[in-house]
């Protein structure tokens, strides 16, 4: 990167990207997005200026299996969406080349049919590490997407199976991708996977043993329902049945018959088939991310899950800000030096370095008083 690309921006050009990125302008979109991968003083700033103007955008997340045809899947929503005349913006997260530390860029290989449409825009992310597939600066650039105007963000995670529970901290509504004849076909979508599906998605439909992977998935489910293997705080079930598979049926958040004895409302993930090669079951999976945000909103789900993401996302700035300032202005390095030659417990010794950092930031704050 040269020195012009690296520099931070003056007020005036901070500015001016904002205006063009509110025109979702690709070229500000983009530019956007490595502000808020790159990190700094830039990033905070930009980010404080777009935040306000965000929360209108469905932020779905992607994941399952490798070979489960997620990017065939994420191109035929995301042309079912521009048909329908609502601009995507799409984040692909790819696993970082261990040669050049960026991501692999399958994906807009994969979406040649989208990039040339201006209410598309595609980045692939990568990892850089991050466990659970999901880029640190992934839920920034959700946010500039948004702020952007884009009507539907999707987030697709790299298909590593079960450490995938990192797309719950940063999307509204989960879907997982399962396919038959991936052996034991349950094993890709389990435990962990399993709690944080919103909406099962059985691609490759078409497929022999289809019916099998759709039983298993409906016993777990079963036994999810019954409390035996019951899912996580965000996650609520509603009960389904054949005739909407799409999961919202039952007593609803404001039912005549509601009354005192009122169950809560459960949301059960529904199991839709898809064979997105052909684009088939693309329209019921778009109804069913509908019926859930529809669930989100009337159950004051959505406000809570957004307000955990909140939580979650200031606690790891926290973290990473401390770690940051023990580094600059505590000695970290010299410090993990002395504590292992001189044997120093781990929470003696972070003890001492977070009084470091806390000197150091009262001794700057002392300094801007002056100035």
């Amino acid at each position: 990167m040269s020195r012009q690309q690296s520099r931070d921006l003056t007020a005036e050009e901070l500015e001016d990207l904002l205006c063009r990125l509110r025109r979702r302008e690709t070229r500000a979109v983009a530019r956007a997005i490595s502000i808020v991968e790159r990190g700094g003083r830039e990033q905070a700033e930009l980010m404080r200026q777009i935040y306000p103007s965000t929360g209108r955008a469905r932020v779905i997340g992607i994941t399952g299996p490798p070979g489960a045809g997620k990017s065939t899947l994420v191109d035929r929503l995301a042309q079912e969406c521009r048909r329908r005349g609502e601009p995507v913006g799409l984040l692909c997260v790819d696993p970082t080349s261990p040669f050049t530390g960026g991501a692999l860029l399958g994906d807009r290989i994969r979406m040649q049919g989208l990039a040339t449409d201006p209410q598309v825009f595609i980045r692939s992310m990568a990892t850089r590490g991050a466990m659970g597939g999901l880029a640190r600066a992934t839920r920034d650039a959700a946010d500039v997407l948004d702020a952007a105007g884009f009507d539907w963000v999707m987030v697709e995670t790299v298909g590593v199976g079960q450490d995938e529970v990192d797309v719950v901290a940063s999307v509204d509504t989960v879907l997982v991708v399962a396919v038959p004849g991936l052996g034991d076909d349950i094993q890709a979508i389990k435990a962990g996977i399993l709690e944080i599906a919103d909406v099962f998605v059985l691609n490759k439909a078409d497929r022999e043993g289809a019916d099998r992977v759709a039983h298993d998935l409906e016993m777990m489910l079963s036994l999810g329902h019954h409390g035996h293997h019951a899912p996580a705080v965000h996650r609520s079930f509603h009960a389904a049945s054949p005739d909407d598979p799409t999961g919202h049926h039952g007593p609803q958040a404001g039912d005549a018959h509601a009354g005192e004895a009122a169950l809560p409302v459960y949301w059960m993930p529904p199991i839709v088939r898809t064979v997105a090669s052909r684009g088939e079951g693309i329209v019921e999976l778009l109804a069913a991310v509908g019926k859930h945000r529809d669930h989100l909103e009337a159950s004051g789900e959505l406000a809570t899950r957004r307000r955990a993401q909140l939580k979650l996302r200031v606690a790891t700035i926290l973290k990473e800000r401390v770690l940051a300032a023990a580094h600059q202005h505590a000695g970290f390095e010299q410090a993990i030096a002395r504590a292992h030659a001189e044997r120093i417990d781990p929470y003696a010794l972070s003890a001492e370095l977070f009084s470091g950092v806390l000197k150091a930031e009262a001794e700057r704050s002392g300094k801007r008083e002056i100035e």
